[in-house]
């Protein structure tokens, strides 16, 4: 549950470019803290605004006290029509607060308003506060459909009511 306290201090923005250093922070972060950077995650992190914004995603960011302390991607595949939950990251010292699910519910509600039917994403058992909250999020588990990445052994998905 997330607690007044923390709801009424962080604030959940989308993308602009000042936050880029910050974006590429903590992915590489928890990344590089669990496993190796892939070239997937190289390209992304070389270049959101093109890897992402460009081709009709968005990045959401949440502040507090006008600090990043989190951040997570709605990823657009031009080649597959579909979305992706990506690059999710809190900072070590403001996990638990609920500020992955404040990040995660303005995602879903931002891909609602924009048309999304259904996002999947890429994710590892060995973290397991992040699995439980993609399953407090609506996403359930279903089978791989070609991962891109070599760490991932759980892929999960949610498909939006409209």
């Amino acid at each position: 549950m997330v607690t007044n306290k923390i709801r009424d201090s962080v604030e959940i923005t989308r993308w602009d470019r000042k936050y880029r250093s910050d974006f590429i922070r903590l992915n590489r972060e928890w990344i590089e803290r669990f496993f190796c950077l892939e070239e997937s995650d190289l390209k992304i992190l070389g270049d959101p605004e093109g890897e992402i914004i460009d081709k009709g995603g968005e990045i959401f960011l949440a502040l507090n006290r006008g600090k990043v302390v989190g951040c997570c991607a709605l990823m657009y595949h031009p080649d597959t029509g579909r979305h992706e939950l990506a690059k999710m990251a809190v900072s070590p010292a403001e996990q638990g607060k609920g500020i992955g699910f404040l990040l995660g519910v303005a995602l879903l509600k931002y891909a609602g308003e924009h048309g999304v039917t259904d996002i999947f994403l890429e994710a590892n058992t060995r973290l397991a506060a992040s699995v439980r909250l993609y399953h407090k999020l609506g996403f359930r588990q279903v089978e791989a459909k070609n991962p891109m990445y070599d760490r991932c052994n759980l892929y999960m998905e949610k498909i939006l009511g409209h």
